[in-house]
């Protein structure tokens, strides 16, 4: 894929703009990408910053200080404070918001402790199409978002990720654990860590892109769906493995992997008991 020049240099245009920047860092393709291109524009006066709490996946951290220890950048953990938020825990449909609230008020600091005058994230041109409520929460704390201000599309950033060499140039997607919850359904450490330790064992059977839905004792599978049948071959082992964590049942969602699933449940009204 070929990416407009104009879009390149509008991107390198509002990072010069900033002067200095704390990136906000999932260790995701886009926020990656991102961190890239500031250090390229603004070497020192950029700094990445990983938030640390049981929403983030084991090896999300792991893949998150590589990527920044070979870029060379100054990376810092922050730990959040989502879970000290009965508003967060309850789970409903500003989850979203009250976490990235709370994580970019952290970031702020960061920022201000650094003499950074700003904060940006990996939002891009395809997300202002989706149920983002922590989009809100950036707009509200005047977080940037460069590559949504350079119009760059998910497809473009993984273009471009390549072209720089990034690890995670093809990463699957992989939003925060309580994601896999569905809404209404309180959000705890320990489901949180029980859906980490499931997407692992998948993980490991060699299914890259994954959810694992949390319905309480029993765990909905989600992989793409040509990997259905592959999944079903083993799913007896897996099964044995999920029980251990304390899945008493398991199923496997006939259609396939759908992000945002619980979301498209919400608006049906459905997401408390939703089947895959």
């Amino acid at each position: 894929m070929t990416v407009a020049p104009a879009k390149q240099a509008r991107l390198r245009a509002v990072l010069r703009e900033l002067g200095g920047a704390v990136v906000a860092f999932s260790g995701g393709v886009d926020s990656a990408y991102l961190l890239a291109a500031a250090h390229d524009v603004l070497g020192d006066r950029c700094v990445a910053a990983t938030a640390v709490s049981p929403s983030l996946a084991r090896g999300e951290l792991v893949l998150a200080r590589r990527t920044a220890r070979r870029l060379g950048v100054r990376h810092a953990l922050v730990r959040t404070r989502e879970f000290a938020d009965p508003r967060y825990l309850r789970n409903d449909a500003q989850r979203c918001y009250f976490c990235k609230h709370a994580l970019f008020t952290e970031l702020r600091g960061l920022a201000t402790a650094c003499g950074l005058a700003h904060v940006v994230y990996g939002a891009n041109a395809d997300d202002t199409g989706d149920y983002r409520p922590g989009m809100r929460a950036a707009g509200e704390l005047s977080v940037r978002a460069p590559l949504l201000e350079a119009g760059l599309t998910k497809a473009e950033i993984r273009a471009l990720a390549r072209a720089r060499g990034l690890e995670v140039w093809d990463k699957p997607a992989s939003p925060c654990l309580a994601s896999r919850l569905p809404f209404g359904t309180p959000v705890t450490v320990g489901a949180l860590a029980a859906i980490d330790q499931a997407e692992r064992v998948l993980h490991a059977y060699g299914f890259p892109e994954v959810r694992v839905r949390y319905y309480g004792e029993r765990a909905g599978i989600e992989v793409p769906v040509g990997e259905i049948p592959r999944l079903t071959r083993v799913l007896p082992e897996i099964t044995a493995q999920l029980a251990a964590i304390g899945f008493r049942a398991v199923s496997v969602a006939p259609d396939g992997l759908r992000s945002g699933r619980l979301v498209a449940g919400l608006a049906a009204g459905t997401t408390k008991e939703a089947r895959p």
